[in-house]
This record gives C-alpha cells, structure tokens and sequence, in this order.
C-alpha cells in the first residue's frame, strides 16, 4: 500500500518532468517568424550556457531513456531543418544523410541507452560537464556553412546498487543558442550498432577534448 509521502514524491517527480519537457519543447522548436528575424545563418556567437539550462535538457534526455520517450528524445536531437542549411551545397543530399546516418544512429543509440537505464533501477545523481571543452566551430571548418558550438562528452553520473556508474553523450552542438544532441554514442564507430559513449565505473571524466 502506497504511504502519503510516496504519493507526494511521485508526484512531485512527475511536475519535475512535465516542467523539464515543456522547456524542452520550447527550445526544441524555434518559430518559423524567429528565424526569418535571425537572417540567412540563424547563428549566434554566443555560447550557450553550460549550467542549469543544460542541465535541464540533460534530465530530460535521462527522462527519456528511463520513459522510452521517443518524441523527448527527439526533441533533444538537432532539428533536421538546421542541418539542411549546414550542408546545404556540401553533401550531395544532406536530407538523406540526416536521415540514413544521424537519426539512424541515433535511434540505435537510444535502445542500448534506454536498456542501460531501464535494466536496474539507478538514480540520476549528476551532470558532469568540461567548461574547457566547449569550443566555437567558425562557418567553413568541418564541412559546415554555419558556425556553431560544439561540446563533446557530457556525462551521466547515477547511482546503483549503493555504487556511481556513468556515460556520456558523445557530441552536442549548438543553434540559436540552445544545445542539441548531434552524436550520442560514440564517433566514429568500427560498426554500424547501438553504443554507450565511454561508460565507466565511477563517474568517469567527461571530454575528450576535439571533434567537431
């Protein structure tokens, strides 16, 4: 039988998540009028913050693993418009290329991570980031009309069985100032299957520094 206090934490956490959510939607999704404001690049110099709004996108990409939330995960994934206007001249069809290649790896992805964090219960203790590794990509350099920042090997830092356990997210990169999910096991990679990113016992150091 469920006590009071049980009741109340569950529902708590679920306020958590629907608030995390919402914020993730309205990042996610930049209006149509914004971006004709923002002109041809929609970039911004500005780095995005590697604080709590990062923190929050975090959480909810644990959420999502822990929920099997395809339209969270997704959500938290760079938007397909942008890449478009990346590569647009570079690739011989960057659509395809977003398709067949990111969100293939990325939906790869997302099962082993779902399956790491479904298989045992564990608790989502804290967001390791390395400030020095967040970099600015300039318009031109790793076959990208746009500029942007990129910030590799953000980690998960959980609990389990009374032990710290971690992963990471291999790449994040920015637009119009938030930061997506580009890569989220490892790359490159010797197959084309689902993978952690450097998991470790042990909170594990985030990084390496590089990539684009």
């Amino acid at each position: 039988m469920r006590t009071a206090r049980t009741e109340r934490s569950s529902l708590l956490a679920r306020r958590a998540a629907l608030i995390v959510t919402t914020l993730v939607l309205l990042t996610a999704n930049p209006s149509s009028a914004s971006s004709s404001k923002r002109g041809p690049s929609a970039s911004t110099r500005t780095e995005p913050s590697l604080g709590r709004p990062l923190d929050l996108r975090m959480t909810a990409l644990w959420r999502a693993f822990e929920s099997s939330d395809s339209a969270l995960a997704n959500g938290l994934f760079f938007p397909r418009s942008a890449y478009l206007r990346m590569k647009r001249g570079l690739l011989a069809s960057p659509a395809s290329d977003y398709t067949d290649r990111l969100m293939a790896f990325y939906r790869l992805d997302l099962a082993v991570y779902r399956q790491q964090v479904s298989s045992l219960p564990g608790r989502l203790v804290r967001i390791e980031v390395d400030r020095a590794a967040s970099v600015w990509i300039a318009p031109g350099t790793c076959e990208n009309l746009i500029g942007y920042w990129h910030l590799p090997g953000v980690r998960f830092v959980y609990a389990r069985s009374g032990r710290l356990w971690s992963f990471g997210v291999a790449s994040l990169i920015s637009w119009r100032g938030v930061w997506y999910v580009v890569h989220l096991g490892p790359n490159p990679r010797a197959r084309n299957v689902g993978a952690l990113d450097a998991p470790a016992s042990g909170p594990g150091a985030p990084g390496p520094l590089g990539g684009c």
